[in-house]
């Protein structure tokens, strides 16, 4: 009993697997493009925050509906005072009527409201793609640095080949051979390092994907240059077009606007409109009979509150306070962007500048010395220490070079961010 139930669970184990993996192609290493659109429809926040869309088409709802009418009825007995043929019912619908196109004006802000969340959630959208992206890549630098370390083991075994070569041929000393078996084993160390440092990575970028505990990601990708971004002028203008959270701000602007016009309406007072119908029992002593009288009465009333303390005077300061504040918050932002795109624009001409010269005049000449010292060796022209001392000096430019791409790449993202669009075509 006992195994059979273990093995149902293995089972479900090994289906929930499946299933997942033929939902996100985790059993395949995924491309920047799909886990940004994984991340956008299953990350934790942002998915909170799209519920909250239901609290503003409520309140839009809200906003265009009319007063319920009022029903009231009165019954009166003359009982108690000793005039039981008295008596008296009435019964009255009232309604409210909202004067100052109140009800339009309510469902102008409500609707204000709305377009503010859609570009708040547009900019959350922004920053959660920027987010993806500066983690994707930090797990492409890892990944290239595991790569890197492997060609580091493999430049050592080598060399120990080498070294074992020379040391039966007695022309190196033992002392020789152990000192490669050192480099060796240091690489191999620096390698599973670099491995954990991308595991740590990858759980990072699985956490702003939304995946379930434990379930396995893999990258697929490269860090990607492309054509010139453009000048700084066309980029401002794609800021100034694009970013939802300067958008968000100005549709804050036109709120204020709206709630303005709505409190300068909410001062006029609104009228109450009632149609009555009642029934009226009256007795009269008549000499020494006693008769009754019933009258019908239809009316109707007309009631307007009189706005002599109140006319909504602090409601329509409170709204210019509020469009105010959302006007000086939108001055402030547009500078505080401005500087942002400056820096992110700076940075990403020095990354260039950096990456050039590591392309065009370092890593062509590391590698020719690497060569070089390698063939020294293997005829004897040079020693051990200076050929261990040119795979260092490989291992520490290489990665140099990749954290010049990392950097490169880092400063396009913010750029994209910054500006709110691709500019290398697109993920791949």
């Amino acid at each position: 009993m006992g195994t059979s139930a273990c093995a149902r669970g293995a089972l479900l184990l090994v289906l929930a697997c499946f299933t997942f993996s033929a939902t996100v192609g985790a059993a395949e290493p995924l491309s920047l493009s799909r886990i940004i659109d994984y991340s956008l429809r299953h990350n934790g926040e942002l998915g909170a925050f799209r519920e909250e869309k239901g609290i503003r088409d409520a309140a839009l709802v809200r906003a265009g509906l009319f007063p319920n009418p009022s029903l009231e009825v009165e019954a009166a007995s003359g009982a108690l005072t000793e005039s039981s043929a008295e008596n008296s019912v009435s019964l009255g619908v009232s309604q409210e009527f909202l004067l100052a196109d109140k009800r339009r004006k309510r469902q102008n802000v409500a609707e204000r409201e709305l377009e503010i969340y859609s570009l708040q959630l547009a900019d959350r959208e922004r920053t959660i793609r920027e987010e993806v992206k500066m983690a994707f890549y930090a797990a492409i630098l890892a990944k290239k640095r595991v790569e890197l370390t492997e060609q580091v083991v493999l430049l050592n075994r080598q060399l120990l080949h080498v070294a074992g070569e020379r040391l039966a041929a007695g022309d190196i000393p033992e002392l020789e051979l152990n000192l490669v078996k050192v480099e060796l084993n240091r690489a191999e160390a620096d390698k599973i390092t670099a491995a954990n440092a991308l595991h740590q990575r990858e759980a990072s970028l699985a956490i702003l994907m939304g995946l379930p505990p434990g379930a396995p990601v893999a990258i697929a990708g490269e860090f990607a240059g492309g054509p010139g971004v453009g000048t700084p002028a066309e980029l401002l203008t794609r800021v100034y077009n694009n970013r939802p959270d300067l958008k968000a701000l100005e549709a804050e602007k036109s709120r204020g606007d709206a709630e303005i016009a709505l409190a300068g309406a909410e001062g006029i007072p609104n009228v109450t409109a009632a149609l009555t119908f009642s029934r009226e029992r009256t007795a009269l002593d008549v000499g020494s009979e006693e008769v009754t009288d019933t009258d019908y009465l239809v009316g109707v009333r007309l009631s307007v509150p009189i706005p002599i303390f109140d006319r909504n005077g602090a409601g329509v300061r409170e709204a210019r306070a509020r469009r105010n504040s959302a006007e000086t918050r939108l001055s402030a932002a547009k500078r505080s962007i401005e500087r942002e795109f400056s820096a992110a624009y700076a940075g990403y001409e020095n990354s260039e500048r950096i990456l050039s010269i590591y392309k065009t005049e370092i890593i062509p000449q590391l590698e020719e010395n690497l060569k070089l010292s390698q063939e020294a060796y293997r005829l004897g022209e040079i020693g051990i220490l200076e050929v261990i001392q040119e795979q260092k000096k490989f291992f520490e430019v290489s990665d140099g070079h990749l954290t010049a791409l990392h950097d490169r790449q880092t400063a396009l993202v913010k750029l994209e961010a910054v500006t709110a669009s691709e500019l290398t075509g697109g993920e791949k």
